[in-house]
């Protein structure tokens, strides 16, 4: 390419090397710490609950890590810099505070999961415990395609940027990117993925830090705040934005702006209340820090798209008309700035091809931390809510793991075709991003009301994701045909046509679900004593050996619900287990013995869902409500002093995600690491006594 028509400045070799090679070490990585892990700690990853679930032991700054590298997807680091592009400094902070807000929320359902089903590995399994078959297998499709949907904005967004930087076939790129993962997650389960997921933060973390002390305080071409103030005036007089006042890209006021924060806010419950990867993370949480990890893990995450989108995103307005950006003098184009080319236009720009390649690295951390997380999770879900619910029940934990490898490769094939598909038909990662939750949005709020809400009636939960669908890719059709004329990709990608659909299938979806609720207001029961088995062991109900059950104090429904208890009083004897249990995959294991898990103290309980009501109270009123809509309403346009505060605040925000994500799980971890270090040390002083004594023996023998 000419250097007027795109962005590639690194040979095609860059792209193989860096997605191969950076794989390749990740995978030895992964071989190592699950060597370690087996050999040196109590867990073992050929047993079912440890792969899936990371035996639900994991501390909240490992979750937190986990939650922050899942939930940073190519779309993080690229389309909140498109919209910081396309709209100005509202880009950022709507990015950051919609994104942060359904994590915050996430955090009651943690509670309620410790609560009401700590027995669980996937939310479908919950699903099945209180509302039967026909309501499991409509959340499990829901939850399969939000993993394709969500996995097709990583890799495709991904495979995209490395095509458009280096040259690399795109093809090749969606190919090889979910494999290269698919190897490393293979090999450790879902703990050594948190460890692997820590690393790429880490990077991530140095990369960001590297763009930031650039665009503020190093390079000849920004250099500090002030200068970047003075540049955007200009770009605002060059390229003004038609919704903003004045055309500025330093007013808060923006319409389309809004817009795509009102898309965004829907598609954020769809990837996360949908997302088996988020459910994932919380069952393998410790019971007593699970809301603790997701508060901070919203925190931290805010940090990453309000801090990297205000240096990167405007920093492409600003480094616009300079000589060196890569298409000067022209704009990047409506199809490159959709492709998500704005940050690393912006890197090009600072440093090169050294900037290229270390976009590259960092997208790729992105890619491949998030995809992993989708990755064991659709391995979960076809592992214990396929195979072990419809094919074999009374499956091995061996098995299970077996079955676990032959999903986590199933998907990345399968994945890889469907992001081939979406490329040859000319999509890309922000017309996925605005259409998300048209398809699966309609399920996202049942599924959290399944644990949230007592009432929930089966229904309820069955009509209302496909009620939500039907209306939300009716209003999308309509709203595109009336508006633009037409149905084109291009014009049903438009995000006012887009948010039609997705405020449609959302709301519906959640408003279907109460009113059902009070017309149909029945709950499933079952007499079926294979499922009443495996329902008590997901909600934490201790097995009974007589005829008559007494309702247990605390059951799979919240306080105050009798249908569960009902539902158990018809449950058949059971008959005595033996002494020494065989492993199905079921039973959680408490370190050396097996048991069924306890639910949470209820005292801990409430005091969980205190303060995540409270987190997610001060956050509404701040960063959603009081910050942005003061600054949207008063149409207020920066001063060169209260940029450079907003500035410096974001990067701040930074420094503690940084400190969330990358200090405290070392810290929190010493203990750990100091059982392993010694563990690796008396093995070294063990391998040094055989050598030695052997060295002796065959002195012994030649003297002889």
């Amino acid at each position: 390419m000419t250097k007027g028509d795109g962005i590639q400045v690194l040979p095609s070799g860059a792209g193989y090397g860096i997605v191969i090679g950076i794989g390749g070490v990740f995978a030895l990585l992964m071989l190592g710490i699950t060597f370690l892990q087996n050999r040196y700690t109590r867990f073992s990853t050929k047993q079912a609950e440890e792969f899936n679930t990371a035996s639900r032991s994991v501390k909240p700054g490992l979750i937190a890590a986990g939650i922050v590298s899942s939930w940073t997807w190519s779309a993080t680091l690229l389309t909140s810099s498109t919209f910081a592009y396309s709209y100005g400094v509202c880009g950022p902070m709507w990015y950051g505070a919609m994104g942060t807000f359904q994590i915050l929320l996430f955090a009651l359902i943690a509670i309620k999961i410790k609560a009401n089903a700590p027995g669980a590995h996937t939310f479908p399994e919950i699903v099945l415990a209180r509302h039967g078959k026909i309501a499991h297998l409509t959340y499990l499709f829901n939850g399969i395609a939000t993993n394709m949907l969500v996995g097709a904005c990583l890799v495709l967004g991904g495979s995209q940027i490395v095509a458009a930087v280096t040259g690399m076939n795109v093809y090749a790129a969606c190919f090889l990117i979910p494999l290269v993962v698919a190897a490393y997650v293979i090999a450790g389960g879902l703990r050594s993925t948190f460890i692997a997921d820590y690393v790429h933060t880490v990077v991530l973390f140095i990369a960001i830090f590297v763009f930031g002390f650039l665009v503020y305080g190093t390079s000849d071409l920004i250099g500090s705040p002030g200068r970047f103030y003075d540049l955007l005036l200009d770009a605002s007089v060059q390229m003004p934005i038609a919704t903003n006042v004045d055309g500025s890209y330093l007013s808060f006021y923006s319409l389309d702006g809004l817009v795509f924060a009102i898309d965004l806010f829907a598609a954020g419950f769809s990837t996360v209340w949908l997302d088996q990867a988020y459910w994932q993370r919380a069952i393998a949480s410790k019971p007593e820090t699970s809301v603790r990890a997701y508060i901070l893990g919203g925190v931290a995450w805010y940090g990453i798209p309000f801090g990297f989108a205000t240096a990167m995103g405007l920093g492409c307005a600003a480094l616009t008309s300079n000589p060196r950006f890569p298409t000067y003098p022209n704009a990047l184009s409506a199809a490159q700035n959709g492709a998500g080319l704005s940050s690393p236009a912006t890197a090009i720009t600072l440093l090169g091809q050294g900037g290229a390649v270390l976009m590259l690295v960092l997208l790729f951390m992105a890619v491949t931390s998030s995809t992993s997380a989708e990755l064991i999770a659709v391995s979960s879900l076809l592992t214990f809510d396929v195979y072990k619910t419809y094919i074999k029940p009374d499956s091995t934990s061996a098995r299970l793991v077996q079955i676990s490898h032959y999903g986590i490769v199933l998907y990345a094939l399968v994945l890889a075709g469907f992001c081939s598909i979406l490329n040859a038909v000319g999509l890309n990662l922000t017309w996925l991003l605005t259409m998300l939750a048209i398809i699966v949005g309609g399920a996202s709020i049942p599924v959290g009301l399944i644990l949230l809400w007592k009432r929930m009636s089966t229904v309820a939960a069955i009509a209302s994701p496909w009620i939500g669908l039907a209306c939300g890719l009716t209003a999308w059709l309509v709203t595109t045909w009336k508006r633009s004329g037409s149905i084109t990709v291009e014009t049903a990608g438009n995000t006012t046509n887009a948010v039609a659909g997705n405020i449609t299938s959302w709301g519906v979806g959640w408003l279907m679900a109460v009113v059902l609720t009070f017309i149909f207001p029945a709950k499933y029961t079952s007499t079926d004593a294979r499922h009443i088995e495996r329902s008590n062991k997901i909600q934490g109900i201790k097995p009974t050996t007589t005829a008559s059950v007494s309702p247990p104090e605390t059951t799979g429904e919240p306080s105050g619900d009798k249908s569960e208890n009902e539902k158990t009083s018809e449950q058949p004897r059971a008959e005595p287990e033996p002494e020494s249990p065989v492993p199905t995959g079921n039973e959680i294991v408490d370190f050396l013995s097996t048991k069924t898990m306890e639910p949470m103290d209820p005292a801990a309980v409430r005091k969980g869902e205190k303060l995540a009501i409270g987190a997610n109270i001060i956050f509404l009123c701040i960063a959603i409500i009081l910050v942005p809509f003061t600054l949207f309403g008063s149409k207020y346009i920066y001063s060169k002093s209260f940029f450079t505060g907003w500035v410096v605040v974001s990067f701040i925000w930074v420094w503690t995600s940084m400190v969330i994500c990358v200090i405290y799980p070392v810290v929190e971890s010493t203990g750990a690491l100091r059982e392993m270090a010694r563990g690796i040390w008396r093995d070294l002083l063990a391998l040094g006594g055989r050598r030695k004594a052997k060295h002796r023996g065959v002195t012994g023998t030649g003297e002889a």
